[in-house]
């Protein structure tokens, strides 16, 4: 391993030398000033972690940026754009599953495709080693559209233990949020529909701000399957059921 760090890209140079291909992660700020310097190293092709949210369209600040600063270089290019993290779950849900065997959200059944981070990994590094995917932006999803009540269910199924889901306003979500710390406080006002995707208040009065994952959630019936990971690898996307027993041992009391 080589230190470097995307927001100080003069620190950046000895971890580009002799490198010809990026998997890049999204700091927008620094995007340009980072692109160029890997195609001054030789760097000829980059892969971006980029969003869902831009194929959405309600991400113009934070991904998009870094993915015009890519395609703007002459490099090759490809951008990986999952949706909803199932990684989520364990940075949301963990400490309360851990501690109490509970789950505590305003929102039992709000839907939507959760991707496992090993389809995120296999699109990337596919991307990566194989040609035939530049100038392509893949959006991924995971197989199946589930509640979050179905989700707490598939979990306590994998660990072997009853989970509680316990619905709670908003307000009541984010004040445990930010006594979690972490992941959870950082995101909750957003998470929660209290500020959009840009940290600012919601477009319309009165009306919160839905998680950016679950915008204009379409009916699977009339609008087909969801994009995965297997148009890309040929290998069905992994279950939320499959993820939640990969991470199991996670979800136990410490």
């Amino acid at each position: 391993m080589v230190a470097g760090d995307l927001t100080r890209p003069s620190s950046l140079a000895e971890a580009l030398d002799g490198v010809d291909r990026v998997f890049l992660f999204p700091v927008a700020e620094t995007a340009r000033e980072v692109v160029a310097l890997a195609r001054r190293a030789g760097v000829r092709r980059i892969v971006v972690l980029s969003s869902g949210a831009v194929t959405m369209g309600v991400d113009t600040d934070f991904h998009l940026p870094v993915e015009r600063a890519v395609e703007g270089s002459g490099l090759e290019w490809t951008h990986v754009r999952p949706g909803e993290f199932a990684m989520n779950k364990l940075a949301l849900w963990g400490p309360s599953i851990r501690a109490e065997g509970v789950v505590r959200d305003p929102d039992p059944d709000l839907a939507w495709f959760p991707v496992h981070e090993r389809d995120i990994a296999d699109v990337a590094v596919t991307a990566l080693l194989d040609d035939g995917h530049q100038g392509r932006a893949y959006t991924l999803n995971g197989p199946e559209m589930l509640s979050r009540r179905r989700q707490v269910e598939l979990i306590a199924e994998a660990v072997g233990r009853p989970i509680r889901f316990e619905v709670v306003s908003r307000e009541e979500a984010r004040e445990n949020y930010r006594e979690q710390g972490g992941f959870a406080a950082a995101n909750a006002d957003f998470l929660l529909g209290f500020e959009d995707y840009s940290g600012g208040e919601p477009d319309a009065a009165g009306v919160e701000a839905p998680d950016p994952a679950e915008v204009e959630a379409p009916d699977p019936a009339a609008a087909g399957p969801m994009p995965t990971a297997e148009a890309v690898t040929g290998v069905p996307a992994r279950t939320f059921a499959q993820w939640a027993r990969d991470h199991a041992h996670e979800f136990l009391p410490d």
